[in-house]
């Protein structure tokens, strides 16, 4: 039976990461990233999309970081896909692009979905890339 589903469940293997908001670090992600998408057999394609998305997001919240504040990676790992979660908190009045920015257009060009969300102390990009059917 297959699952299609972006919600994690009991049965989903998820994964938390927290590392310095520095792009040194970045690094660590995009390997956790390709990694996993490795683990759901996604192609090699798929998965150097993904670590590009996830650098892009990345890097978008790196601009609106607190001083030393730490980026928190979430990925939840269900039968077919694979959610990527960032946040970090944010300086007072930040602000994301717009979702007609460039930086959006690769998010969305790279991934099935890609939504945020920012509460004025905290943002948040998710990232959902859906492994492609094989024939």
């Amino acid at each position: 039976m297959t699952r299609s589903t972006t919600q994690p469940t009991v049965d989903d293997d998820i994964v938390m990461l927290t590392v310095p908001a520095d792009g040194g670090y970045l690094g660590v992600l995009r390997t956790a990233t390709a990694g996993l998408a490795a683990r759901l057999h996604f192609a090699l394609d798929e998965i150097e999309d993904l670590r590009i998305a996830v650098d892009e997001a990345c890097a978008m919240l790196l601009a609106i970081a607190t001083r030393d504040a730490e980026l928190e990676c979430r990925f939840s790992v269900t039968d077919d896909a694979l959610t990527v979660e960032v946040t970090v908190p944010t300086t007072s009045g930040a602000r994301l692009p717009a979702e007609s920015s460039f930086a959006w257009k690769v998010l969305t060009a790279l991934t099935t979905s890609a939504k945020a969300t920012a509460d004025g102390k905290q943002a948040t990009i998710t990232l959902l890339t859906r492994r492609a059917a094989e024939f």
